[in-house]
């Protein structure tokens, strides 16, 4: 028989093996095989070569994991450290399995993971326009990101449109250094970041070269009809009423599109109206089209960013 160390020394262990050893103990089930004893920040494992190997491919991608999203649940478990066989017999137990979006880069899978999220899953399978909106860290956009790319794989659409308003923070693009593409990427990269954790590195270069895929600042979608597409607006608030009417009104036969935004985080000057909020107003009672709110429940970033959210109560300075 065989030992391996594993050490979770960058971790909370209580993160990791779940309240009351809930995690942990559901892995060691996965593993009959495997003699498995957790003492804090470190786990020794014992058990063959082969065994030994499988659980530690399949624990570091439950780490990676944690570090995408910021918590464990047991269909993480399940899904990553559990057989075909074992999730198909948590199913017939009636266990919650959600659908996996995409299989991700190194066996992440991408799924929604809270109720608002699960809740813009089925809204789009039944509306080509929705707005999402909710405060940082709630998945909005990576979800919407994730749904793109499921379209895309299952044919239902032949490129994705990915686009910003070029406004943060009271920055000013003149004032960046390099050409035009330098300016903006900054602006882009939350996009491109998705992006990543979803295709394989060489697929998505493919895909941005011949136009598959398109990341591009708002201002490039004036003038444009966007046919079979699968667009995404992301950080809508900081778009005016007219910007915003632009881009809804680019949408063509065979589209899907979902505007994101957090409107406590509005950096347009003070006296112009976002336009995200001036579509909410105007648009909510609008058949076809469905509103997504997501809130402090939905943040699966790190735990201290629910604290900050409520700190600052909707502020966002």
């Amino acid at each position: 028989m065989n030992e391996k160390t594993i050490s979770i020394e960058a971790y909370s262990p209580l993160e990791i093996y779940g309240v009351n050893d809930s995690n942990l103990n559901l892995i060691k089930k996965l593993f009959p095989r495997l003699k498995i004893i957790a003492r804090g920040h470190i786990i020794r494992i014992t058990g063959t070569a082969k065994d030994l190997s499988e659980f530690e491919r399949r624990f570091s991608l439950l780490l990676a994991s944690f570090e995408r999203f910021g918590r464990i649940i047991e269909n993480d478990v399940m899904q990553i450290m559990g057989t075909e066989e074992d999730t198909i017999v948590t199913q017939t137990k009636g266990g919650k399995n959600e659908d996996v979006l995409v299989f991700g880069r190194e066996g992440l899978l991408v799924k929604a993971r809270t109720v608002n999220q699960r809740k813009m899953v089925i809204s789009s399978d039944k509306h080509d326009l929705i707005l999402a909106i909710g405060p940082a860290g709630t998945g909005k956009t990576y979800t919407a990101v994730a749904l793109a790319v499921r379209a895309l794989k299952n044919k239902e659409v032949k490129r994705i449109i990915l686009t910003r308003p070029a406004v943060e923070a009271g920055e000013n693009l003149g004032f960046l250094p390099g050409d035009l593409k330098d300016k903006l990427d900054p602006y882009l990269q939350p996009l491109y970041d998705a992006l990543r954790d979803m295709l394989p590195t060489q697929k998505l270069l493919s895909y941005l070269e011949d136009g598959t895929i398109e990341v591009a600042p708002l201002a490039f979608m004036r003038g444009r009809t966007l046919d079979h597409a699968f667009a995404i607006l992301d950080e809508a608030q900081n778009t005016t009423p007219n910007q915003l009417k632009m881009f809804l009104t680019r949408m063509g036969c065979s589209s899907k599109f979902i505007v994101t935004g957090d409107i406590t985080q509005i950096d347009l000057p003070p006296k112009q109206e976002s336009g995200l909020i001036h579509a909410a107003r105007i648009l909510k009672d609008t058949k076809d089209i469905d509103f997504i709110y997501l809130n402090e429940n939905d943040i699966i970033r790190h735990k201290l960013v629910i604290k900050i959210i409520k700190a600052y109560g909707g502020n966002k300075e």
